[in-house]
């Protein structure tokens, strides 16, 4: 700790976003950053805590009051060196994570928390670009292969962690590039895609090898894999959408959140959409069901494709704006959270359910009846019911993404194939060695979780290569 004092005379200084009417005239990343003296400066505030409740809240372990420090001092090796010891890709979470971190910094108690993701971001960015973070392939092969199915943030962290072991690794990916949802599911504007290259170039470099465009239970039976690998890992994620039940949900212009991201992403990767089969929002009015981090990227590419106006419902209470007593420190605060895309423009509702989806004469959607709703805690069971007020009124809409959620991973293919046994919500079942009912079959991330956090992912999937090392060693 080279400045004991600092979180007294240091303001919290965030790099902040770019200019809103700059911005929404593009998909470069939103976030700005600051210069290398501030960097240090905002590392200079953590307090080395005692009891580091940063290293708690986070899944992965990181360590944080070590590395703040050494980037304090500008040991940008010593704190790369630190930092990826327990996470894999500090450029992903340094971008996407919510920061759980921040959320359990002691200063939260008094003053504003330490900006440990920024700083993250700055010590990995820094490392490439001074030329620490080199290829790094194992020096002996142990002569196990092991196939990794999906390459979102479990399975590249899965593949990652089992060749640095010296396994044989082999990637499957059933679209044309790895990266699962850091690829196709998040938007440019908060995670730049030649990020994920870079990562992939530096695995392949290392000897990961990644095959794209085959689906696994498709293009490689079940059977060929068990045949060909000495493991399996499966890290396919909860691909499967919650849907809407309401009256009208066939109407064009009903979309699912990923159909509009993953498009989206596809058209700035330089892939041709034609006309016909476009989602955008040009010129409409758009009405975005769900509250959450899909909900707010689908505000964020809205407004990017020329909307006219933006409107998000949720079915949940509006949360307390700062504190929430129900959520006491250092435990992950119920408050409400203000993304970049939310800045841009947008009419946040709350405690209004969907009842009917209203259509012109030709199919396509132009409003959508919502109910008042609320919700009231049954006294005997303490559970929170839903109570439907019989308050009803419309919403204009020309374009409607649901965003509700995501609930179990596709069973139909590969999953059924190999006859893996699923728990009671349609996940993979898995023992605490992340071991499926089938011998030498593992899974990691959503796919045995449900949908989670990218961070969740990337712990996940290292806790199941360790697992998996240990069954391939016969340990």
């Amino acid at each position: 700790m080279g400045n004991p004092t600092a979180f007294l005379n240091i303001p919290r200084h965030e790099a902040g976003y770019r200019p809103v009417d700059e911005r929404v005239n593009d998909y470069a990343e939103v976030e700005m950053t600051l210069r290398p003296g501030e960097r240090r400066e905002q590392a200079s505030r953590c307090m080395d805590c005692g009891v580091p409740f940063c290293h708690w809240s986070c899944p992965l372990g990181n360590r944080q009051p070590e590395w703040q420090d050494l980037l304090y001092h500008d040991d940008i090796r010593g704190a790369y060196e630190l930092l990826t010891m327990t996470d894999d890709f500090p450029e992903f979470t340094g971008r996407v994570c919510p920061a759980l971190c921040e959320k359990g910094c002691v200063l939260n108690k008094e003053h504003e928390p330490v900006t440990i993701r920024e700083n993250e971001r700055a010590i990995i960015e820094r490392a490439f670009a001074e030329g620490i973070v080199t290829p790094r392939p194992p020096k002996k092969r142990t002569g196990k292969k092991v196939a990794v199915i999906g390459s979102g943030p479990a399975g590249l962290a899965v593949a990652n962690r089992l060749n640095r072991m010296g396994h044989t690794v082999t990637v499957f990916e059933k679209n044309e590039a790895p990266g699962g949802l850091l690829r196709f599911g998040i938007p440019d504007f908060k995670l730049d895609k030649r990020v994920i290259d870079r990562r992939v170039e530096l695995m392949k470099a290392e000897g990961v090898e990644f095959k794209c465009g085959v689906k696994a239970g498709e293009d490689i039976t079940a059977s060929q894999l068990l045949d060909d690998f000495d493991a399996v890992c499966l890290a396919m994620g909860a691909e499967v959408p919650r849907d809407l039940r309401a009256e009208g949900r066939d109407a064009k212009g009903v979309h699912f959140a990923l159909e509009l991201l993953q498009q989206q992403n596809r058209v700035n990767a330089g892939t041709e959409v034609a006309d016909a089969d476009r989602i955008t929002a040009k010129g409409k009015h758009v009405l975005v069901i769900g509250g959450g981090d899909t909900g707010s990227d689908c505000v964020g590419t809205s407004h990017r494709q020329g909307a006219l106006s933006v409107t998000q419902i949720e079915i949940m209470p509006k949360p307390p704006v700062g504190d929430n007593p129900a959520t006491p420190w250092p435990a992950w605060p119920q408050v409400l959270k203000t993304s970049s895309s939310h800045l841009e423009g947008c009419d946040r509702r709350w405690l209004l359910d969907t009842r009917r989806i209203i259509a012109d004469k030709s199919g396509h959607v132009r409003e959508v009846e919502v109910e008042e709703v609320r919700w009231e805690k049954d006294p005997e069971t303490g559970r929170m019911n839903l109570v439907h007020t019989g308050n009803t009124y419309n919403i204009k809409a020309d374009l409607v993404l649901l965003a509700m959620g995501f609930t179990n991973p596709v069973a139909e293919g590969l999953l059924s194939q190999l006859g893996v046994a699923l728990d009671g919500r349609g996940n993979v079942r898995t023992d605490a060695s992340h071991a499926t009912s089938v011998a030498g079959v593992f899974a990691a991330g959503d796919v045995a979780s449900g949908a989670s956090l990218v961070v969740r992912g990337i712990a996940s999937g290292r806790d199941t290569a360790k697992a998996i090392d240990i069954y391939l060693s016969g340990r």
